[in-house]
């Protein structure tokens, strides 16, 4: 399967014809998956133990 370059793969369209492969092509997005950050954060209880513990083992 040579591309002729016929250029219907990017009218950025979700089915198009493909020539080289002689067959419709449907476009599926790809899916990104937004990453929740989890961990410390400013305000919580176990954050502030845990900065307050290495503040101390710095100053000293």
């Amino acid at each position: 399967m040579n591309c002729i370059h016929c250029e219907n793969c990017k009218l950025n369209a979700k089915t198009y014809y493909c020539f080289a492969k002689n067959d419709f092509v449907i476009d599926t997005p790809i899916q990104v998956i937004d990453k929740a950050r989890t961990g410390w954060k400013k305000g919580k209880k176990e954050y502030e133990i845990h900065r307050r513990k290495l503040r101390k083992e710095v100053e000293i």
